[in-house]
């Protein structure tokens, strides 16, 4: 097809023109058919948001999602690109990408009339039928819709009583493609009022120039519901035109959040080789954020977005390898400790409530990675209870008799070999991790030592302060007379 040049040519291949919607409908069709994943490498939504799409674009609605941030909302709208048609044929110079069998501009219909079956045409690729506004306060109906331009009047000599001195704002120049408009509740109410005809009838209006302009369109909206109260909101007339509302959700499972931010996090080769990650402390990352949606820190209205495991996880792995460079170690496990250089991707992140704002960002964000640990403790090893007999011994009873008389200091930037030889001191460990868990491989046995000791102070059986450069880890009462 890309062969063909003319219009002449095209009318004898037999090529037939569609509608964007029938094109989607039809090709969302023939992969539903053929059993192959539509809106690959989206994950969590297989069985919630993705059907809904599915039904709203074999519906033939124009859409909106609604969500709270950081779920791949506009991830999903790219992502319908893949729907459409690899080429279409589009008349050549023409402003709003003209169907060539049926033109709507009068450039288009001047050209054909003057060109006849030699009219060129110009043959687009999908990845050149997207479009995507943010809506912010500023943006105008010009900027949407169109104005007159005064220049081209003037260059071409016309009359403002001309049409040939509109200037096509962005919606008539995405004529057959997916136009997107982001957060869609910051467009001010009288431009949302100027989508109306588009929506249904397919007018538009410029200064006085009423143009019947039946524009080909697949619009997708996205919105955060926090905006309905605290910027904007959707005016009804708007929200009754537009076909399908979907919402959209976080990840519901650790495995679906791990494999988001595994697919998203922009990792150096070099970096992947030198840290090894258990998977522990991949599944850590993920429960901060389960945290902190139900944090009493954090307003959860706001919401936290998948971004923060991705940044985070990002940040764990340079804290590692930081550690690493300064201590010339070829090759690094990740330690637990290394979770406080995550502080930074947190605290940017999250919107704090008043109790959070008192404590402070960066002590609401290593509550949340105590939190963390305290909720995977128990999966691991037994229960500790909070209250218990006197004298009575516990699985961890020795490990907390071990600090009665030692402690010790794990320094932020000490070597592997350091760190290893101070856990390994720590004979209670071994015996723990033997007992509860003995499938444990090599590469992550320190990773739980460490993760036992961090889960003993979130028991309170311990004691852990910071200190310039490192942790000091205590038996309780040795750290209650210190401070004393």
């Amino acid at each position: 097809m890309n062969n063909i040049k003319t219009l002449g040519e095209l009318k004898l291949s037999g090529y037939q023109s569609k509608s964007i919607k029938d094109e989607l409908r039809h090709n969302l069709r023939e992969k539903i058919k053929s059993g192959k994943p539509v809106f690959e490498g989206v994950y969590g939504f297989e069985n919630t948001v993705v059907p809904e799409l599915e039904r709203a674009i074999l519906s033939r609605h124009n859409i909106n999602l609604l969500g709270l941030r950081g779920q791949a909302k506009t991830r999903l709208a790219r992502k319908m690109i893949e729907l459409l048609d690899e080429y279409i044929p589009v008349i050549a110079g023409s402003e709003i990408n003209d169907d060539p069998l049926n033109p709507i501009s009068r450039f288009a219909k001047d050209l054909i009339s003057e060109n006849g079956d030699a009219t060129p045409i110009e043959w687009m690729h999908r990845s050149e039928r997207f479009y995507e506004k943010l809506a912010t306060p500023d943006v105008t109906v010009a900027d949407l819709i169109g104005d007159v331009d005064p220049i081209k009047a003037a260059n071409l000599k016309l009359s403002y009583a001309d049409d040939r001195v509109i200037h096509f704002g962005m919606i008539p120049r995405a004529n057959r493609c997916i136009f997107v408009i982001n957060e869609l509740p910051d467009l001010q109410a009288r431009i949302q009022v100027a989508l109306f005809n588009i929506l249904q009838e397919g007018d538009i209006q410029i200064r006085g120039f009423k143009l019947r302009l039946p524009l080909d369109m697949q619009f997708v909206f996205t919105a955060n519901p926090e905006d309905y109260t605290n910027r904007g909101s959707i005016v009804t007339p708007l929200k009754d035109r537009i076909g399908s509302q979907i919402l959209t959700h976080y990840p519901e499972t650790i495995a679906i959040a791990r494999a988001i931010t595994e697919q998203e996090a922009k990792l150096d080769e070099s970096q992947s080789d030198l840290v090894y990650v258990p998977s522990l402390a991949k599944d850590l990352l993920e429960q901060i954020s389960f945290e902190a949606r139900e944090s009493e820190y954090i307003d959860n209205k706001s919401g936290v977005s998948a971004r923060m495991s991705i940044t985070a996880y990002e940040n764990l792995l340079s804290t590692a390898e930081r550690r690493a460079l300064k201590s010339g170690n070829e090759k690094t496990t990740l330690r637990l400790s290394d979770f406080m250089g995550i502080i930074p991707a947190i605290t940017g992140k999250v919107e704090l409530v008043y109790e959070g704002e008192q404590e402070g960002a960066a002590i609401v964000a290593q509550h949340l990675i105590g939190d963390a640990i305290h909720t995977f403790f128990p999966a691991y090893f037994p229960k500790i209870e909070k209250l218990e007999k006197q004298g009575e011994k516990n699985a961890f009873s020795d490990t907390i008799e071990w600090f009665y008389a030692c402690g010790f200091q794990l320094l932020d930037d000490c070597s592997d070999e350091e760190y290893q030889s101070i856990l390994d001191d720590v004979a209670p460990l071994d015996i723990l991790i033997k007992k509860y868990q003995p499938q444990t491989i090599q590469e992550d046995i320190y990773f739980i030592k460490e993760f036992i000791l961090w889960g003993l102070v979130e028991y309170d059986k311990l004691s852990k302060d910071r200190f310039e450069n490192g942790y000091q880890f205590k038996d309780t009462l040795g750290s209650f007379i210190d401070k004393l």
